[in-house]
């Protein structure tokens, strides 16, 4: 809402009146509780649509996933600085700095693209062993990565040091967001049937099949390794926090509407939710393993859906674009303006 101010001033000079203006206007939309509000929009530009987003807090690197490429920023600048090319219908990055090397899985053309975190130049090309490989993950402990194929409910497991496949897993439904604590445990949503699934990254087996009770097609997906919490967020506007070891929900804060994305900041004790319909991104304080405050519902735009965590400034990437006002016959959502792609910064 916007404030409005009247001030009587019986005597003052220029200078006084000017200084109540700014304060006034400062006022007018002050951040919320969380002090997180948007500061301003990246300007990226061309056509297609985006997935998801990834930042390299130590290369000082965002990873914006754009259709058929993937345009990378300086996380500090937010200048463009490269380009990842050739990964048609691309959903997500994965990234291995220990091994100096980062992933995309291409969902229309149904591969993982190998590329060097140094240059960005692609080092291969590995056939995913399904259709619509989506999520992706890095583990550190298999170094093996974990290519969810959304369309043929397995994953593929690709040695990450070589790019050899290393096996196939059944999921047995949609794979959606996935996350592990570099033990040797991935763990990912399945979307359709509102589970949690932990996998053995070593044996590639499913370990355990956890019900999601209550959560709606559980899409995006963070983790508190160090309090061994992960943090599904579901359709319909809940998050479910559930122990990574025993598979218990231990709690259900409120999010908004369509979320695809979650993150967990451990400097902040941070947890997010990127919620598209709604246009905003809730904000939750752990305030132990197994409570949670919900602090705001940060405004940022509607089909942000998405998002990524800088983990040295606290920042916050949500790739947008701004679109027509009607929706097409037998589309989910209306076209996007020509030229508009680009990202959020929500800071504080």
């Amino acid at each position: 809402m916007r404030r409005q101010s009247t001030v009587v001033i019986a005597a003052a000079t220029l200078s006084m009146v000017a200084s109540l203006l700014l304060v006034d206007s400062a006022l007018a939309v002050p951040p919320g509780a969380s002090g997180y509000h948007v500061v301003k929009t990246i300007p990226i530009g061309g056509p297609g649509k985006w997935d998801y987003i990834v930042v390299d807090t130590a290369a000082r690197r965002v990873y914006v996933t754009h259709s058929t490429h993937v345009v990378v920023l300086d996380a500090d600048s937010d200048a463009v600085v490269g380009n990842i090319p050739d990964t048609l219908g691309v959903h997500g990055v994965a990234l291995a700095p220990d091994l100096g090397r980062g992933f995309t899985s291409n969902g229309k053309a149904n591969t993982v693209t190998i590329f060097d975190l140094k240059t960005l130049k692609p080092i291969s090309t590995v056939k995913s062993s399904g259709v619509n490989p989506d999520a992706i993950y890095y583990d550190a402990g298999s170094k093996r990565v974990f290519a969810f194929n959304g369309r043929s409910a397995n994953a593929v497991a690709i040695n990450a040091t070589d790019g050899k496949v290393a096996g196939t897993i059944a999921v047995d439904g949609k794979p959606e967001f996935a996350v592990g604590d570099d033990q040797g445990h991935v763990y990912v949503n399945v979307e359709d049937k509102s589970q949690l699934l932990e996998i053995d990254a070593q044996k590639l087996s499913v370990l355990h099949r956890w019900p999601l009770a209550g959560c709606k097609e559980p899409s995006g997906l963070a983790i508190d390794q160090k309090n061994r919490r992960l943090f599904s967020v579901c359709g319909n506007k809940k998050m479910m926090v559930v122990n990574a070891d025993t598979g218990k929900v231990v709690a259900t804060p409120a999010i908004g509407e369509d979320p695809d994305a979650a993150g967990f900041d451990p400097d902040t004790q941070l947890v997010f939710s990127s919620n598209g319909e709604s246009g905003d991104l809730t904000v939750i304080h752990e305030d132990s393993a197994d409570k949670y405050t919900v602090v705001d519902n940060v405004p940022t735009r509607k089909y942000a859906r998405t998002m990524a965590i800088d983990f040295k400034t606290h920042n916050i990437f949500l790739p947008i674009a701004e679109f027509e006002s009607t929706i097409p016959k037998g589309e989910d959502e209306p076209a996007m303006k020509p030229n508009t792609f680009g990202a959020l910064l929500v800071s504080k």
